[in-house]
């Protein structure tokens, strides 16, 4: 692991990864695969490798104090999380593998299977920047009533999940705290601690399936340095959740995410068009 000066901002970025965790329980993770491979210099395919370790580990971390407080459902946590883990654990093993190098050509370009992800990314990261900006109101309005169970539902929801988490390496929060509020009808706390537990498991065993086909090629004292700052910055954010107004941090850090996204997409397709047009010439 070398150190410039994208490398030191990254860094930083390592902590805030993990601060956004513990102030509005999920939005860390889909800042990670940016920062490993804008700041990093990381393959994006390795990428979402690494941000699945980063992501499980630091979502861990920060359910155990919502556990402590009741604040995880456990049923559901298994309800969703099961096919969930099944799905990721099955899209890094073999689905990821299986995807060639070059995916198709357009005027001569050749579009690969990490422009590909990254694009899928960033098109994730818009999606997750409006879950986060628009009005949570009747979300955050707490029932109580007895729950029952759309189970092929949130199988579905569980499945489609995981293999997105797969794919791009995110942590899914922006889909399954949604999910669980709507289908599970879980108060929105419980939700956010249910949704920690859920993306810790399926990040980490969803992990396995890249250390059994590309341990040989992982840097991992980079990826225990970006990990252990995330950890350190969950418990500055679950600190930090203490005094500051969660809702309105959360729709400040999703106008954020809506530019990183918007930025990923346009650097990522004036890219193509350069190098197109130099195809051309």
């Amino acid at each position: 692991m070398t150190f410039d000066l994208l490398s030191i901002f990254g860094l930083i970025s390592s902590v805030l990864i993990g601060v956004s965790l513990g102030l509005i329980g999920g939005g860390g993770s889909i800042l990670t695969v940016p920062v490993l491979a804008y700041l990093f210099h990381v393959d994006p395919v390795l990428a979402t490798a690494y941000s699945l370790f980063i992501v499980g580990l630091s979502s861990l971390v920060g359910a155990y104090p919502k556990y402590k407080s009741g604040l995880i459902d456990l049923k559901t946590a298994a309800v969703f999380g099961i096919p969930s883990i099944i799905a990721v654990f099955l899209t890094r093993k073999v689905l990821v593998p299986s995807i060639p190098a070059t995916l198709f050509e357009i005027a001569g370009v050749s579009v690969t299977k990490a422009l590909a992800m990254m694009i899928l990314f960033a098109v994730l990261m818009v999606a997750a920047s409006v879950s986060m900006i628009r009005n949570q109101k009747k979300e955050e309005q707490a029932t109580e009533e007895s729950r029952v169970f759309n189970y092929p539902v949130i199988l579905l929801e569980g499945s489609v999940v995981g293999v997105l988490t797969g794919l791009v390496g995110a942590g899914g929060g922006f889909l399954i705290i949604p999910a669980l509020v709507m289908l599970s009808k879980l108060p929105m706390k419980q939700a956010v601690g249910t949704s920690l537990l859920i993306i810790g498991a399926k990040s980490l065993i969803g992990f396995t399936g890249d250390v059994m086909v590309n341990a040989d090629h992982m840097d991992w004292t980079l990826l225990s340095v970006v990990t252990a700052l995330a950890v350190v910055g969950i418990f500055v954010g679950n600190q930090l959740s203490k005094k500051i107004d969660g809702s309105a941090l959360k729709k400040g850090f999703g106008w954020f995410v809506l530019a990183m996204g918007v930025y990923i997409i346009a650097k990522e397709l004036a890219f193509l068009s350069v190098v197109s047009n130099w195809v051309k010439v």
